[in-house]
């Protein structure tokens, strides 16, 4: 008989990973998540308190984590980031781009301030791009090769009039996504966005505030019935910035419950 006993490698062993909107909601499951994997995380947003509660948390199950506040619209704080993690651990091998906002209210186009249009941008559009410039240069420096994966949304895959400008931005972020897979797949670079559906996070419950009923008319319109927990999320992202999916980039995965199936 034979008594070895076989295991199987974590998703992301040996892998350093850099996370943005790791405080909470699916940024702060994809932190845990990627440590129980194996890897190294650096979590990174604009709330410190959020922050360390989450690294404390993955130190405490036996993980390796570390994070820095960051503010996603601005190149330097988004470079002082990836290079931290450079710095922590040697190298960087994968970027999970989670950081956002939510509209400040659902409404059409026209009720929107100009304001809110530019900080929704900033955030979630102009962030992405920064963040991946910086972890492009990180990789190609370090490891050579890895994977980014970019939150978008299933309201960037049709007419949003609820929620306008945040589907529009999340639909200019696909296409960057998929500009970025085609630019630096030669390298060995893959790129992928997620696209997630009703998702129970602090941002749809401040919706669901808004707008009372909202996720149950959004799980009706789901076939599955109901929302995602983060951590469904954040299952897909690993896969995508695992090897497992070294022959997937460009793409948008839906992760919707079959919402726009």
């Amino acid at each position: 008989m034979n008594n070895t006993s076989l295991t199987t490698p974590g998703l992301l062993t040996d892998k350093v990973a850099f996370i943005t909107g790791a405080g909470r909601g699916i940024g702060a499951a994809a932190a845990r998540l990627f440590a129980r994997e194996g890897a190294r995380v650096l979590l990174a947003s604009r709330t410190e308190a959020q922050l360390k509660a989450v690294t404390e948390e993955i130190r405490a199950a036996g993980g390796t984590a570390d994070h820095i506040r960051c503010d996603v619209a601005d190149a330097v704080s988004v470079r002082a980031a990836v290079d931290r993690a450079v710095e922590l651990y040697g190298r960087l091998d994968v970027a999970f781009n989670n950081a956002a906002v939510a509209q400040s209210a659902p409404g059409p186009m026209d009720e929107m301030s100009e304001a809110e249009f530019d900080r929704l941008y900033a955030v979630n559009l102009k962030g992405p791009w920064l963040a991946m410039n910086a972890e492009i240069a990180a990789i190609r420096a370090t490891a050579g090769s890895g994977a980014i994966v970019n939150t978008s949304s299933v309201g960037s895959l049709g007419a949003n009039p609820a929620l306008p400008a945040y589907g529009a931005g999340k639909r200019a972020l696909n296409s960057l996504t998929a500009s970025a897979a085609a630019t630096y797949g030669p390298e060995g670079i893959r790129v992928n966005a997620i696209a997630p559906g009703t998702t129970l996070t602090e941002m749809i419950q401040e919706w669901e505030a808004k707008s009372p009923g909202i996720v149950g008319l959004l799980n009706a319109q789901t076939p599955l019935r109901r929302a995602a927990a983060p951590e469904e999320v954040a299952e897909a992202a690993a896969w995508l910035l695992s090897d497992r999916a070294s022959y997937v980039t460009g793409t948008v995965l839906r992760v919707d419950g079959g919402m726009r199936a």
